[in-house]
């Protein structure tokens, strides 16, 4: 225990805006700068159905011709670029709908009451 602290002292607040920003800020580095370093070997499960030999049962994804498939953006050539510029693009969609769901949360809850 730190006999510095009172437990009666006042706490710094750190209003909601500044958490948010500095969150995302956090998530747009991970998402563009980190990801980027991720393993190149095959995942988990494409690594166990090739040991056990069902690989060949695998099936085309529905998404596999879209524009951010297989983590990275079709038509950057650059490897790293294109795997940050995916992952930049994931996370706004993702705080897009999840800020879009917030707000309309919001509204119906101050219509209840």
């Amino acid at each position: 225990m730190n006999a510095d602290v009172r437990p009666d002292a006042p706490r710094p607040r750190v209003s909601t805006r500044r958490l948010v920003l500095v969150g995302a800020a956090v998530c747009l580095v991970i998402a563009g700068v980190v990801s980027s370093f991720a393993s190149r070997h095959p995942d988990g499960l494409q690594h166990v159905a090739h040991s056990l030999g069902f690989a060949g049962a695998a099936r085309e994804s529905a998404a596999a011709g879209s524009p951010l498939a297989g983590y990275g953006v079709d038509g950057v050539p650059n490897g790293f670029l294109s795997g940050g510029l995916a992952g930049v693009v994931g996370l706004v969609v993702v705080a897009v709908v999840m800020g879009g769901l917030v707000l309309l949360l919001r509204r119906l809850g101050r219509r209840r009451g």
